[in-house]
């Protein structure tokens, strides 16, 4: 299968803004299938904030979290332990290759993930064998080409154009969201409820955050290094980006929107 690379990395920056993920900001529209005793799997679960209000949803039924990354599973037991949720076991997982029996789980939930996978169809129908019949499998991911922002700067369109460039070199699809329905259909979907939602930063103290984020992210993360090995990028030019981001950071003005494509599918 094709493989990629996931293009954020888990530097500080990124897990700053995963930390921030919860089930009312980043999984509203799967919260209504959501009921005490259904069993779930959270696939990326990363840091674990977003798998944690899941799972406090959920209970007593059981919560199993993967990602393909073993370290991240350290942060997400201890948030789970800090929650005091003992119905959480996590475990490393291929997403497009998942090591459990057909119609395991009756919710399986992947928020930004397929953006970062080689072949996003096949996780879907993976999450589609593993969820039992008349379950449901949701998914979320951003939307990159339709983020948009106040004011203007020439540095956030040359971010955007570099960020878009990378992910693809990486094997990954950044305009996910509007692509997730026809992901669904491809494979096997019959009944799927296609949304969509955003984030949008507009307070001062939403601003310093988003802006200090991506500042960091753009050149000390891993997506810094895929970008200048990759010759993508010089070092010069991310401190450029950074320094736009922070700039907007500083504007009064200063909006930004993140579109995000969602898919509720029920499994047959």
């Amino acid at each position: 299968m094709p493989e990629a690379v996931y293009t954020h990395g888990h530097h500080e920056s990124v897990l700053r803004s995963h930390r921030w993920r919860t089930a009312e900001n980043s999984a509203a529209y799967l919260l209504p299938e959501l009921r005490p005793g259904l069993s779930l799997l959270d696939i990326g679960c990363g840091p674990g904030t977003l798998t944690a209000g899941l799972a406090e949803r959920v209970a007593p039924g059981p919560v199993t979290a993967v990602d393909h990354a073993a370290d991240i599973l350290t942060a997400a037991r201890a948030e789970a332990e800090s929650r005091g949720l003992t119905g959480v076991r996590f475990a490393t997982a291929d997403a497009q290759a998942l090591e459990f029996p057909d119609g395991s789980f009756d919710v399986v939930h992947a928020h930004q993930v397929l953006q970062h996978l080689g072949d996003p169809v096949r996780a879907l129908r993976e999450a589609r064998r593993v969820c039992r019949a008349g379950g449901v499998v949701a998914a979320r991911d951003a939307d990159y080409a339709a983020m948009t922002w106040y004011p203007l700067l020439p540095g956030l369109d040359e971010w955007l154009a570099l960020y878009r460039r990378v992910a693809r070199a990486n094997g990954g699809e950044p305009d996910a969201g509007r692509r997730l329905l026809s992901w669904a259909r491809e494979a096997g979907f019959t009944e799927v409820t296609a949304s969509a939602s955003v984030w949008c930063f507009a307070t001062p103290a939403d601003r310093a955050w988003w802006s200090a984020l991506w500042a960091d992210r753009t050149t000390a993360s891993s997506y810094a290094r895929l970008a200048v090995d990759g010759g993508h990028a010089t070092p010069a030019g991310l401190r450029r980006i950074a320094d736009a981001w922070r700039a907007w950071g500083r504007d009064d003005d200063a909006w930004f929107s993140v579109l995000h494509g969602e898919i509720l599918c029920r499994a047959r």
